[in-house]
């Protein structure tokens, strides 16, 4: 009986591990083929950021957009009620292009972030809107140009990057690109009907005004933790599913300065990401051990699998071979972040920037995510 279930599991793993290298193959060719932007049009620009205690990251991100040679673009950056320096910052800035605004934090029922984006294209006047973290860094003075560029070639008037990911706890980090390039099958997105079948990475994407001010995502989910990943759902089902764009050579993203930092970033989400309920959780835990932990365990092979989708994924955003190395730890350390936010999510214990998550998924939000990690 055990050799049977030994050889149940093994069969299981084998094929859990052939369906991840089939996404990620099948995402690398299908970001390599995407189209070339030929001579576009310039639309106008409105890039929105939302900021709370981000005086620091500011610091870096305003520079490089203001030295865009963007030829019709402004700058809408609203403080989230921070408790740094991040105020005085955006006034330090003296430029045309910026405008600041002061908000005085989340009504009851929204989420800071995505309050605080609202807020921003309530100012907005462009005629395609540009969601950037705080945490980001534009390369070249054309990379405004580039990024307007790459989103003209998609249909849906919607579009999403994979930017270069940095940050201090590598080791978590680059869980990220593995989880965007293994987790959901991009080509796929616009060829099915599946809401679930799609998302957006909010740390950098792009829509038409037209379509934001016809269907009001941050609105409609104001409330959404995964703000990204539900917009993503919403515009699908509303007949704009997302495209994904490699936008690693114009936008640079520093997560977090520290281990313990991204710990907890990642920990507010991951429960989320994977079901954001009991039974789904558990449906998608024993997922990820059985990939992770057991199939290793069940055969060398598994682990040089991991190895490759690791590398693959980790060469595909640009982290060293010493980051690969350390695979291991990384997938071990994911489903000790995954339990970890779980347990806080159900004993409503998480919080990020001195503010209480939601321990919930909206009930806007499909119950089980596709993609694998926080983002």
């Amino acid at each position: 009986m055990v050799s049977i279930a030994v050889q149940g599991l093994t069969a299981v793993a084998a094929l859990l591990h052939f369906g991840l290298w089939g996404v990620l193959l099948l995402n690398l060719a299908y970001l390599r083929r995407s189209p070339t932007p030929g001579r576009t049009s310039t639309p106008t620009l409105s890039v929105c950021i939302p900021a709370r205690n981000e005086a620091q990251n500011l610091k870096r991100l305003l520079p490089t957009l203001l030295r865009q040679d963007y030829p019709s673009f402004e700058i809408i950056v609203c403080d989230d009620r921070s408790d740094d320096a991040t105020w005085s910052v955006l006034q330090s800035f003296d430029a045309s292009a910026l405008r600041a605004i002061r908000g005085q934090g989340p009504p009851e029922g929204w989420i800071g972030k995505v309050h605080a984006l609202y807020q921003c294209t309530r100012h907005a006047s462009g005629e395609r809107y540009l969601f950037l973290d705080a945490d980001a860094e534009l390369t070249g003075t054309d990379a405004l140009r580039r990024l307007v560029g790459k989103h003209e070639t998609a249909d849906s008037g919607v579009t999403t990057g994979l930017p270069r990911l940095r940050g201090a706890a590598a080791v978590l980090v680059s869980l990220v690109p593995y989880s965007l390039l293994t987790g959901l099958p991009w080509p796929l997105v616009p060829r099915t009907d599946l809401p679930a079948l799609s998302a957006l990475n909010g740390q950098c994407w792009m829509i038409d005004a037209s379509l934001y001010d016809r269907y009001e995502p941050h609105e409609r989910l104001q409330n959404a933790v995964l703000e990204d990943v539900a917009i993503g759902r919403y515009l699908k089902r509303e007949g704009h599913p997302p495209v994904l764009r490699d936008v690693q050579a114009h936008v640079s993203v520093h997560m977090y300065d520290g281990f313990w930092a991204a710990w907890a970033g990642f920990r507010k989400n991951a429960y989320l990401l994977l079901g954001g309920a009991p039974l789904p959780f558990v449906a998608m835990y024993g997922y990820f051990v059985l990939t992770w932990l057991v199939a290793p365990l069940l055969s060398p092979w598994f682990l040089v699998s991991l190895y490759g989708l690791k590398s693959t994924t980790d060469r595909a955003n640009g982290f060293s071979p010493t980051t690969t190395l350390w695979a291991p730890g990384s997938f071990v350390l994911g489903l000790a972040l995954q339990l970890d936010s779980a347990v806080h999510h159900w004993t409503d214990r998480v919080t990020w920037k001195g503010r209480s998550v939601p321990s919930s998924r909206p009930p806007d939000e499909d119950p089980a995510s596709l993609e694998q990690t926080p983002t």
